[in-house]
């Protein structure tokens, strides 16, 4: 199984359905608490190549993008290979 982590923020819409996403999968990922101005949020954004953005995904170290990009990855039959990989 691939090693999923997500950085998030409290009251964030999209976190959530990231989070539910993979929950829904039966992945076993680590969630980061990530608000603005902290360390988690700042090495979110130097791992994902400046996105300022949440959720911050990362599967195997590689950075896949937000929620958005978790959801087209999964329509587009992309998302599985990678968490069993």
């Amino acid at each position: 199984m691939a090693d999923v982590e997500i950085f998030t923020q409290p009251y964030c819409a999209y976190c959530a359905r990231a989070v539910a996403l993979l929950t829904q999968k039966g992945v076993a990922f680590k969630e980061i608490n990530a608000p603005n101005g902290t360390a988690a949020r700042n090495e979110a954004i130097r791992r994902s190549g400046g996105r300022g953005t949440v959720p911050q995904i990362f599967i195997n170290g590689a950075a896949i993008g937000g929620c958005d990009d978790l959801v087209a990855l999964d329509r587009a039959g992309r998302l599985d290979p990678l968490l069993r990989a």
